[in-house]
């Protein structure tokens, strides 16, 4: 899971913010990097399904300004989109970053309404690291509690089993862990969290296809809702680039719309598994 080689801020040069409006700097704590920003149409549209975007970086890298671009494409696809800042390893490891992402949902969920958002339809999605965070809230009931709202969870070209953990990099942000087991959202597919989304490229060498295709059978075998959808001749950033219309190689922006408005129309290019 290494850091996002892709020129962001080309991808963000390029996506504009035309019907875009952006609340920059949103705090949902004291730490610095306890802070998102907020994108939604413009024109004060009401009870907008809500979507919380987790960036990757494997724990360590990342800011929500990259992200403009995923933001913003989702935002003109009328959803009100989060993007928030977490803490990175080394100033902070597991599980600091789920109790920043939990507590960035948090706040969401109870400004959702004042920002044209409806509470009752907020979906986790997320890249990489962010696919892993998008998931353990949605399946590990000690971050989101009765998870009341939550919609779905999205997870793109995610780690969801990856024991025994073979970086050196990666063992480091997950050392205080007492129980590695529990670092893992396989183990806490129990068949009661939202209904997931776990979508991949078949070319991904950083973060293997198994990953949602374990994880998938795994909550339908507990009698959950999950399905995992694989692209060909996709990898582990062009699943991400996917997300921009004119450079997308497959429909993983329209899997992601149709899921998290409650649908899953059949498209070219990818196979997704049968809804439990």
């Amino acid at each position: 899971m290494p850091i996002l080689p892709a020129p962001l801020d080309l991808l963000n040069a390029a996506v504009p913010l035309r019907g875009i409006e952006v609340i920059h700097g949103v705090t949902y704590g004291a730490h610095p990097r306890q802070v998102m920003d907020i994108y939604r149409p413009a024109g004060g549209s009401a009870s907008l399904p809500v979507l919380a975007w987790f960036y990757g970086g494997a724990w360590q890298s990342g800011r929500r300004q990259d992200y403009r671009f995923v933001a913003a494409t989702l935002a003109r696809r009328g959803f009100l989109v989060a993007v928030p800042d977490y803490r990175l390893h080394p100033e902070a490891g597991y599980p600091a970053f789920l109790h920043d992402a939990a507590g960035a949902v948090a706040m969401l969920r109870r400004r959702a309404a004042a920002w044209g958002g409806d509470a009752g339809h907020v979906v986790l999605a997320g890249h990489s690291a962010g696919a892993y965070i998008a998931a353990m809230l949605a399946l590990d009931r000690r971050w989101l509690g009765a998870r009341d709202g939550i919609a779905g969870a999205v997870g793109l070209a995610g780690p969801y089993e990856f024991l025994p953990i073979q970086g050196a990099d990666i063992r480091a942000v997950f050392a205080a862990a007492p129980d590695l087991r529990e670092t893992q959202p396989i183990s806490h597919a129990d068949g009661t969290g939202p209904k997931l989304l776990l979508l991949h490229g078949m070319r991904d060498r950083t973060c293997y296809p198994r990953n949602s295709l374990a994880l998938a059978a795994r909550v339908r075998a507990a009698g959950g809702d999950a399905r995992a959808g694989l692209y060909p001749r996709i990898g582990h950033v062009g699943i991400l680039l996917g997300l921009v219309p004119w450079l997308a190689r497959c429909p993983v922006l329209a899997d992601l719309e149709g899921f998290a408005r409650g649908s899953l129309a059949p498209a070219e290019g990818r196979a997704i598994e049968p809804a439990a």
